[in-house]
C-alpha cells in the first residue's frame, strides 16, 4: 500500500497496525515505545517507502541546503554589520562610482584571478549604467607572486598620483595578459605616462604591506577565501556572479528599503 508523499511517520505506523491501539490524537505515537519486531518492520517500511519515492530524499536535502545557506547569509550579514567601517570607510582603498549612493559595492579581487577578470566588465558595466552605485576596491591578492606585485604596485601608484591614476592603472592591469613581472609592471607604467621606477620603489614600502594585510585581515574575519567577493550594502555574495543577477541583488536591496 503506497503512503502519499509528506505524510507524518504516524502513517507509516498505521499501515503496518502499529498504531492501531493508539487513541487520537495521532501524535501519541512513540517510536520509541514499540518492540523490537515493531521496530525492524517500521525500518523496513521507511527503507521501503524511501526507495519508492526517492524525490523524498532529494526534498530533504534541498531543504537541508537552503536552511544553510539561510543561515550563512546571515551569519554575513552579522559581519558585515559589525565591519562596516573597515569595509566601507578604511581610508585607503580605491572609491568610484556615485560616491553617495544607496547601494554599495565592495570588491575583494585579485588581478591574477580569472573570475575577477571576467566580473571587471560587468562590474563596470553594472555602475555606469545604474549611475546611484558606490563602489569599493579590495586589493587581495591570494593566488600568485604576480597578484602581489600587481596590488602592490596599484595602491602605490594611488600613493603618489590619486584616484585617477590608480583606476587607470588598476584597468590596464585586469587586463593585462603578460606576466606581472617587476619588468614588465614598470614597463606598463612607463606606458601610461608614469614613473614606474617610482611607483616600484613605493610598492615595497611597509605602507603599501600593511594596506595589503590589513585587506587580508578584514578577509579572515569575513571568512573570505575567494575572489571576487562582493559585499553589497549588508549581503556578501561568495564568487563571481552574471551582471543580470548582480542587477536583480541591487533591485533587491533597493525594494528592501
Amino acid at each position: 500500500m503506497d503512503i502519499p508523499m509528506r505524510q507524518p511517520l504516524f502513517a507509516l505506523a498505521a499501515t503496518l497496525g502499529l498504531a492501531g491501539g493508539l487513541s487520537a490524537p495521532a501524535l501519541a505515537f512513540d517510536p520509541a515505545a514499540m518492540t523490537a519486531d515493531e521496530q525492524r518492520a517500521f525500518g523496513l517500511a521507511v527503507r521501503d517507502y524511501l526507495l519508492t519515492h526517492p524525490e523524498v530524499v532529494m526534498e530533504a536535502v534541498d531543504a537541508l541546503r537552503a536552511k544553510e545557506f539561510t543561515a550563512q547569509a546571515d551569519r554575513d550579514s552579522e559581519m558585515v554589520v559589525a565591519l562596516q567601517d573597515e569595509l566601507f570607510n578604511d581610508g585607503y582603498s580605491w572609491v568610484g562610482g556615485n560616491p553617495d549612493g544607496d547601494i554599495t559595492i565592495v570588491e575583494f579581487m585579485d588581478y591574477r584571478c580569472g573570475y575577477c577578470r571576467q566580473a571587471f566588465a560587468e562590474v563596470e558595466e553594472l555602475v555606469a549604467a545604474d549611475g546611484n552605485i558606490r563602489l569599493i576596491i579590495k586589493e587581495f591578492p591570494i593566488l600568485t607572486e604576480g597578484s602581489t606585485l600587481s596590488a602592490q604596485f596599484a595602491l602605490a601608484a594611488k600613493l603618489i598620483y590619486g584616484d585617477d591614476t590608480y583606476k587607470t592603472l588598476h584597468d590596464a592591469l585586469i587586463t593585462l595578459r603578460a606576466d606581472a613581472t617587476p619588468e614588465v609592471l614598470v614597463d606598463l607604467a612607463n606606458t601610461l605616462g608614469l614613473d614606474g621606477a617610482s611607483i616600484a620603489t613605493r610598492a615595497a614600502s611597509f605602507e603599501v604591506s600593511d594596506m595589503i594585510g590589513r585587506n587580508h585581515d578584514l578577509a579572515n574575519t569575513l571568512q573570505i577565501s575567494g575572489t571576487p567577493t562582493f559585499i553589497l550594502n549588508d549581503t556578501m555574495q561568495r564568487g563571481y556572479e552574471p551582471l543580470d543577477s548582480m542587477r536583480a541583488r541591487v533591485a533587491a536591496l533597493r525594494a528592501e528599503g
